[in-house]
């Protein structure tokens, strides 16, 4: 079979092209994320979405593997609004068309979520925290259910009730 001089610089050209994609020979790391994953990422990490939708993230000083990001957290938030769960993110977005992401991460939340931040962001960015997330792929398990004030709650959970120190207070 005789190819073309044309023929053989487009195979060349795709080949590089696909390499170039892989990164460095040898690194093994698969396809470069694309630049709104990549923002994605950054999105994710400087909203701080990983405080509470990463199991022991805040305890670990941010060290958690990426590979556990967003999977959601088995401990409640209990204040007047009951007692609520950060939800696993990655299950989330998994069942989700983008426009259906942008929709739901624009609704109003129980606390602590701070949905009037989420809310505001550009639709470009809460694509990129979509696509960032959809590339991290399904894992973990659904968050425990909302429990409603004086509901019995069956897991730990922190308090959140101002408090007041009325010794401090008295100064």
């Amino acid at each position: 079979m005789k190819l073309s001089a044309r023929r053989i610089l487009a195979n060349v050209i795709g080949t590089a092209l696909f390499l170039g994609a892989m990164g460095p020979a040898g690194a093994g790391d698969g396809p470069k994320p694309s630049a709104g994953v990549e923002r994605g990422r950054y999105l994710v990490t400087i909203g701080g979405c990983n405080d509470c939708h990463t199991a022991g993230y805040l305890e670990q000083g941010g060290t958690t593997p990426e590979s556990q990001w967003l999977t959601g957290s088995p401990i409640g938030y209990q204040g007047p609004w009951g007692t609520t769960y950060a939800s696993n993110l990655r299950l989330v977005a998994g069942r989700m068309t983008e426009s259906e992401w942008v929709a739901h991460a624009r609704k109003e939340r129980l606390p602590p979520m701070p949905w009037f931040n989420v809310k505001v962001m550009s639709d470009t960015d809460l694509k990129a925290v979509y696509a960032f997330i959809r590339s991290l792929g399904q894992a973990g398990a659904p968050a425990p259910a909302y429990v409603a004030p004086g509901g019995k709650v069956a897991t730990p959970y922190y308090v959140f009730v101002p408090q007041s120190d009325q010794k401090q207070a008295a100064r």
